[in-house]
Protein backbone atom coordinates (compact mmCIF):
# COMPACT_ATOMS: atom_id res chain seq x y z
CA UNK A 1 0.00 0.00 0.00
CA UNK A 2 1.49 3.58 -1.36
CA UNK A 3 0.78 6.33 1.16
CA UNK A 4 1.38 10.45 0.08
CA UNK A 5 3.28 12.15 2.13
CA UNK A 6 1.02 13.32 5.41
CA UNK A 7 -1.47 10.75 4.75
CA UNK A 8 -2.51 8.21 7.76
CA UNK A 9 -1.53 4.95 6.98
CA UNK A 10 -5.27 3.05 7.27
CA UNK A 11 -5.46 0.27 9.90
CA UNK A 12 -5.78 -3.22 9.51
CA UNK A 13 -9.76 -3.34 10.71
CA UNK A 14 -9.63 -0.26 7.59
CA UNK A 15 -8.85 -1.98 4.80
CA UNK A 16 -10.46 -5.08 5.77
CA UNK A 17 -13.60 -2.72 5.99
CA UNK A 18 -12.82 -1.48 2.56
CA UNK A 19 -12.41 -4.27 1.03
CA UNK A 20 -15.37 -6.08 2.39
CA UNK A 21 -17.21 -2.99 1.42
CA UNK A 22 -16.39 -3.33 -2.33
CA UNK A 23 -16.50 -6.97 -3.08
CA UNK A 24 -19.43 -7.57 -0.34
CA UNK A 25 -21.54 -4.93 -1.90
CA UNK A 26 -20.43 -5.81 -5.58
CA UNK A 27 -20.67 -9.75 -5.52
CA UNK A 28 -22.45 -10.51 -2.40
CA UNK A 29 -21.61 -11.38 1.29
CA UNK A 30 -21.55 -15.38 1.14
CA UNK A 31 -20.13 -15.56 -2.75
CA UNK A 32 -16.77 -13.61 -1.73
CA UNK A 33 -14.67 -15.91 0.69
CA UNK A 34 -12.14 -15.18 3.73
CA UNK A 35 -8.78 -15.57 1.28
CA UNK A 36 -10.33 -12.69 -1.43
CA UNK A 37 -11.24 -10.30 1.72
CA UNK A 38 -7.20 -10.74 2.93
CA UNK A 39 -5.99 -10.57 -0.41
CA UNK A 40 -7.83 -7.23 -1.52
CA UNK A 41 -7.12 -5.61 2.26
CA UNK A 42 -3.40 -6.53 2.38
CA UNK A 43 -3.31 -7.89 5.50
CA UNK A 44 -2.85 -11.13 7.35
CA UNK A 45 -4.94 -13.61 7.56
CA UNK A 46 -4.38 -13.34 11.86
CA UNK A 47 -5.93 -9.39 11.45
CA UNK A 48 -8.81 -10.39 10.15
CA UNK A 49 -9.59 -13.20 13.01
CA UNK A 50 -8.07 -10.83 15.55
CA UNK A 51 -9.94 -7.64 14.32
CA UNK A 52 -13.57 -9.71 13.99
CA UNK A 53 -13.26 -13.06 14.89
CA UNK A 54 -14.59 -14.53 11.73
CA UNK A 55 -16.69 -13.58 8.51
CA UNK A 56 -20.31 -13.27 10.16
CA UNK A 57 -18.71 -10.80 12.57
CA UNK A 58 -17.33 -8.55 9.26
CA UNK A 59 -19.93 -9.06 7.52
CA UNK A 60 -22.49 -7.80 10.59
CA UNK A 61 -19.14 -4.73 10.45
CA UNK A 62 -19.88 -3.86 7.24
CA UNK A 63 -23.28 -3.88 6.88
CA UNK A 64 -23.38 -1.85 10.47
CA UNK A 65 -21.08 0.65 8.30
CA UNK A 66 -23.64 0.67 5.80
CA UNK A 67 -26.03 1.70 7.80
CA UNK A 68 -23.81 4.32 9.30
CA UNK A 69 -23.86 5.78 5.72
CA UNK A 70 -27.14 5.15 5.39
CA UNK A 71 -28.86 7.19 8.32
CA UNK A 72 -26.29 9.98 7.53
CA UNK A 73 -27.76 10.43 4.10
CA UNK A 74 -31.13 10.28 5.04
CA UNK A 75 -30.24 12.43 7.88
CA UNK A 76 -28.99 14.98 6.04
CA UNK A 77 -31.90 14.91 3.08
CA UNK A 78 -34.57 15.22 5.84
CA UNK A 79 -32.34 17.83 7.63
CA UNK A 80 -32.28 20.10 4.05
CA UNK A 81 -36.32 20.39 4.09
CA UNK A 82 -38.03 22.81 6.27
CA UNK A 83 -41.64 21.47 5.30
CA UNK A 84 -42.78 18.34 7.02
CA UNK A 85 -44.45 16.99 3.77
CA UNK A 86 -40.85 17.99 2.04
CA UNK A 87 -39.07 16.09 4.44
CA UNK A 88 -40.77 12.64 4.16
CA UNK A 89 -40.71 13.41 0.18
CA UNK A 90 -36.66 13.94 1.13
CA UNK A 91 -35.96 10.44 1.47
CA UNK A 92 -37.10 9.47 -1.42
CA UNK A 93 -34.95 12.13 -3.57
CA UNK A 94 -32.03 10.43 -1.36
CA UNK A 95 -32.69 7.35 -2.54
CA UNK A 96 -33.14 8.64 -5.61
CA UNK A 97 -29.48 9.90 -6.40
CA UNK A 98 -27.76 6.63 -4.86
CA UNK A 99 -29.83 4.83 -7.81
CA UNK A 100 -28.29 7.58 -10.36
CA UNK A 101 -24.79 6.28 -8.97
CA UNK A 102 -22.94 3.77 -11.43
CA UNK A 103 -22.03 1.49 -8.44
CA UNK A 104 -25.34 1.11 -7.38
CA UNK A 105 -25.97 -2.51 -7.02
CA UNK A 106 -29.05 -2.78 -4.94
CA UNK A 107 -29.90 -2.71 -0.92
CA UNK A 108 -26.63 -4.30 0.82
CA UNK A 109 -29.55 -5.10 3.62
CA UNK A 110 -31.80 -7.02 1.37
CA UNK A 111 -28.77 -9.00 -0.35
CA UNK A 112 -27.22 -9.83 2.59
CA UNK A 113 -30.14 -10.87 4.68
CA UNK A 114 -31.43 -13.01 1.24
CA UNK A 115 -28.47 -15.66 2.01
CA UNK A 116 -28.42 -15.00 5.90
CA UNK A 117 -29.54 -17.73 8.25
CA UNK A 118 -32.40 -17.20 10.36
CA UNK A 119 -31.28 -15.74 14.34
CA UNK A 120 -27.79 -14.41 12.33
CA UNK A 121 -26.01 -11.04 12.94
CA UNK A 122 -26.07 -10.39 9.75
CA UNK A 123 -30.06 -10.75 9.67
CA UNK A 124 -30.12 -8.85 12.66
CA UNK A 125 -28.36 -6.04 11.42
CA UNK A 126 -30.51 -5.67 8.51
CA UNK A 127 -33.48 -5.98 10.70
CA UNK A 128 -31.73 -2.91 13.01
CA UNK A 129 -31.53 -1.31 9.42
CA UNK A 130 -35.07 -1.90 8.09
CA UNK A 131 -36.69 -0.64 11.88
CA UNK A 132 -34.63 2.30 11.77
CA UNK A 133 -36.24 3.66 8.34
CA UNK A 134 -39.64 2.06 9.21
CA UNK A 135 -39.11 4.21 11.99
CA UNK A 136 -37.60 7.44 10.21
CA UNK A 137 -41.06 6.98 7.82
CA UNK A 138 -43.12 6.87 10.90
CA UNK A 139 -42.09 10.15 12.61
CA UNK A 140 -42.02 12.22 9.61
CA UNK A 141 -45.36 10.76 8.64
CA UNK A 142 -46.58 12.09 12.75
CA UNK A 143 -44.43 15.05 11.96
CA UNK A 144 -46.46 15.60 9.07
CA UNK A 145 -49.77 15.25 10.74
CA UNK A 146 -50.67 12.06 9.02
CA UNK A 147 -53.72 10.77 11.36
CA UNK A 148 -52.13 7.26 11.21
CA UNK A 149 -48.70 7.72 10.88
CA UNK A 150 -47.55 4.10 11.38
CA UNK A 151 -49.60 3.02 8.30
CA UNK A 152 -48.21 5.97 6.19
CA UNK A 153 -45.13 5.11 7.52
CA UNK A 154 -45.77 1.02 6.62
CA UNK A 155 -46.81 2.16 2.84
CA UNK A 156 -43.64 4.50 2.34
CA UNK A 157 -41.29 2.30 3.66
CA UNK A 158 -42.83 -0.82 1.01
CA UNK A 159 -42.60 2.00 -1.76
CA UNK A 160 -38.95 2.67 0.00
CA UNK A 161 -37.64 -0.97 -0.71
CA UNK A 162 -39.75 -1.29 -4.08
CA UNK A 163 -37.81 1.62 -5.40
CA UNK A 164 -34.59 -0.03 -4.74
CA UNK A 165 -35.65 -3.70 -6.11
CA UNK A 166 -36.82 -2.45 -9.20
CA UNK A 167 -33.68 0.09 -9.55
CA UNK A 168 -31.63 -2.73 -9.13
CA UNK A 169 -33.84 -5.75 -10.70
CA UNK A 170 -34.62 -3.83 -13.88
CA UNK A 171 -31.60 -1.46 -14.14
CA UNK A 172 -33.82 1.65 -13.79
CA UNK A 173 -32.50 4.78 -12.13
CA UNK A 174 -35.65 6.56 -12.39
CA UNK A 175 -37.25 4.02 -10.08
CA UNK A 176 -36.75 6.58 -7.52
CA UNK A 177 -38.51 9.60 -9.02
CA UNK A 178 -41.46 7.30 -9.68
CA UNK A 179 -41.28 6.26 -6.12
CA UNK A 180 -41.40 9.45 -5.05
CA UNK A 181 -44.59 10.63 -7.23
CA UNK A 182 -45.92 7.24 -5.55
CA UNK A 183 -44.99 8.31 -2.02
CA UNK A 184 -46.39 12.33 -2.96
CA UNK A 185 -49.57 10.41 -3.56
CA UNK A 186 -50.03 8.61 -0.50
CA UNK A 187 -48.76 11.77 1.68
CA UNK A 188 -51.34 14.10 0.19
CA UNK A 189 -54.14 11.63 0.10
CA UNK A 190 -52.81 10.98 4.09
CA UNK A 191 -52.93 14.60 4.79
CA UNK A 192 -56.46 15.29 3.02
CA UNK A 193 -58.32 12.64 5.49
CA UNK A 194 -56.46 14.59 8.86
CA UNK A 195 -57.73 17.72 7.93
Amino acid sequence: MTKTSGAKAATARERLLSAANELFYAEGVQTVGIDRIIEHAGVAKASLYNTFGGKEQLIRAYLDSRHTRLTERLLRAVDAAEDPRDRLLAVFDAQAELFAQQSYHGCAFVAASAEAKHGSAIEEASDTSRAWIRTLLTDLARDAGAPDPEALGRRLHLLYDGGGVSARMDRDPSAGAVAREAAAVLIDAALATGS
